[in-house]
């Protein structure tokens, strides 16, 4: 696995942090915390996946539906119209 650059991992989290923070209504370190510790994350980082030609938004998404799921892939943004991940 090749690793997301840092500046470009630095600017996902403070932008998905922020919207997680603002959105769940944390702390920004605890915000920073979630979303270093998921999945949707360590997707982010593996620079094989390119996701970081999605948007800050589309990235939050994908947080937010691992959330609700347990599958980032179930995000509309990965998986499709039908919610089904294919």
């Amino acid at each position: 696995m090749t690793h997301t650059p840092a500046r470009t991992m630095d600017f996902f989290d403070r932008s998905v942090g922020t919207l997680i923070a603002e959105r769940v209504k944390v702390d920004g370190l605890s915000a920073l915390r979630k979303f270093m510790r998921s999945e949707t994350y360590r997707m982010l980082s593996d620079d094989d996946l390119k996701l970081w030609h999605m948007s800050p938004l589309a990235v939050f998404d994908m947080w937010q539906v691992e959330q609700e799921t347990g599958d980032p892939r179930q995000s509309v943004y990965i998986g499709g119209d039908d919610g089904q991940g294919t």
